[in-house]
């Protein structure tokens, strides 16, 4: 039904018309025509149906007519206010548009949606008597990206507070930690602030110095997410001392060479202090030092000594020595092989061991060959006693001297 008229006539002309149908008919005339109505609004039923949405997305509010008249509709929002009287907006917020009004259905699109649109949406049907249905629209806040927040500077060997936070979800968002893929346990806590949640979620774990630089990642889960999550990576900074090794040259030096001394070092924060220096003397004049790099150009004897590299951060200090032997240019040196010290000695106590057990066998057998010797020659005293005794007697002549051999 549309008046003429203006807009602002139209609207009052509206108006009216409602007040009338709600406040003129009697409780007495209703009674009288309940069974008419119950029969004529069952052909009139009104459905609707309850929506979700994001805070900032589109949303749409059905409302589904059956056999419809042309009796007056009205779409109200929560707050009772009209936003749409028969296909005509009463309500001047542009966001709200509707997009669809036929015999069958009422299609409403809200835009931008907001926390204050929340609520129940009145599908309101005047014939004779007034009916209605309520559509629920909910709106859900996901959470942005979270936030990681460290309490103080990780130091090795001490323990380091992470701290998780998402300011705004509706509802309360989900945190959890990550460390290379593995779970890492944090304590969640949050904070109703009017319609929306703020939450925090804490961790604390020990750092060594291999935890330099590994990442940790807080992710949020949400249902207006939809499956996805939102994460936020921390790349921990752990310091610690400084070590320190010296790179030495290759092969021998000999007089006249150049001589460069590389100081490698590992350090966080890195070292800002690095000091050579040589043991019971000092370094030579036409020495260049440029930060870890120590160079001698045309080397002597009287450059020979140990070497050293110090090195600090505010966490400690660490050195390295370098002992330097300067050869005679038509010195004989043996070469330098590339077998380590320790498998030489490893050799060496092999072969000390395999002599000592040659010995041991040698003396052995030794020992029992003698012992054999013995035992042969006391077995054999009795039959030479006798034989000697029979010599010494004469003895038949007959008889034929006997010989023994042992």
């Amino acid at each position: 039904m549309i008046w003429p008229g203006t807009r602002e006539e139209q609207d009052k002309q509206q108006g009216r018309e409602v007040a009338r149908l709600e406040e003129d008919t009697s409780l007495e005339e209703r009674m009288c025509q309940r069974p008419m109505v119950w029969e004529t609004t069952r052909a009139q039923e009104v459905q609707a149906e309850n929506v979700t949405v994001a805070e900032g997305g589109q949303a749409e509010i059905n409302c589904r007519l059956h056999q419809y008249d042309g009796s007056i509709v009205v779409i109200q929002n929560p707050s009772r206010q009209t936003l749409f009287f028969n296909g005509t907006r009463a309500l001047k917020d542009e966001r709200f548009q509707l997009v669809e009004f036929t015999q069958k259905q009422v299609r409403i699109v809200l835009s931008n949606a907001r926390l204050e649109d929340e609520g129940g949406y009145f599908c309101q049907l005047y014939t004779d008597d007034t009916h209605h249905q309520i559509a629920i629209l909910t709106v859900l806040v996901p959470p942005e990206n979270p936030l990681v927040e460290v309490k103080e500077q990780a130091v090795e060997g001490g323990e380091v507070e992470l701290t998780c936070i998402v300011p705004r979800s509706r509802p309360a968002a989900t945190l959890r930690w990550y460390r290379e893929r593995t779970p890492l346990p944090g304590i969640s806590s949050k904070q109703e602030n009017g319609k929306v949640f703020s939450i925090t979620n804490v961790l604390h774990f020990r750092v060594e110095r291999k935890d330099h630089g590994s990442i940790v990642t807080c992710e949020a889960n949400h249902p207006a997410l939809r499956g996805q999550q939102k994460q936020t990576q921390y790349v921990l900074d752990v310091q610690y001392a400084p070590t320190v090794r010296i790179r030495p040259p290759p092969g021998v030096m000999r007089e006249g060479d150049t001589l460069v001394l590389t100081c490698a070092i590992n350090g966080n924060p890195p070292p800002t202090k690095i000091h050579w220096s040589r043991a019971n003397d000092s370094v030579p004049e036409r020495a260049v030092i440029q930060g870890d790099t120590l160079t001698i150009p045309s080397l002597s004897m009287l450059d020979n000594g140990t070497y050293s590299c110090q090195v600090e951060n505010k966490h400690g200090r660490s050195s390295d020595q370098y002992v330097l032997v300067v050869y005679d240019p038509g010195a004989i040196v043996e070469a330098q092989t590339s077998v380590p010290y320790a498998i030489v000695g490893g050799i060496l106590a092999l072969l000390v061991f395999l002599v000592i057990c040659v010995l041991i066998v040698m003396v052995w057998c030794s020992i029992r060959q003698k012992g054999s010797y013995l035992t042969h020659e006391a077995s054999g005293l009795d039959e030479h006693g006798e034989a000697r005794e029979a010599f010494l007697n004469g003895g038949d002549g007959h008889k034929r001297k006997e010989e023994f051999f042992i």
